[in-house]
């Protein structure tokens, strides 16, 4: 986070959303681990592999915050890149 705001780029983890299920409206904590510029959400894992549940918790995230751009970066693999998994929500975010 600290690189993020030297950078001055946008960015924020944890925060309340307002969810309206069925015309109960409550706000529920998200721990998400950073949403960059509002556009990008980023979870952070150390895992031997990424499972399907991981995938799923990104794409919840994703929707309940319509982001567009979510990235699992497993800091696991001993190149970064094998580590990546990226995941785009149609139609999120347009204005």
């Amino acid at each position: 986070m600290r690189e993020l705001q030297l950078r001055n780029i946008a960015a924020v983890n944890q925060r309340l959303v307002r969810i309206d299920y069925n015309g109960l409206e409550f706000d529920q904590p998200l721990r998400f681990d950073v949403l960059v510029e509002n556009c990008l959400l980023l979870e952070l894992k150390c895992v031997q592999e990424i499972v399907p549940i991981h995938k799923a918790q990104l794409l919840s995230y994703m929707k309940l915050l319509d982001i567009p751009l979510g990235l699992i970066i497993n800091f696991h693999e001993m190149k970064l890149t094998d580590g990546l998994v990226r995941m785009i929500l149609t139609g999120a975010n347009r204005v």
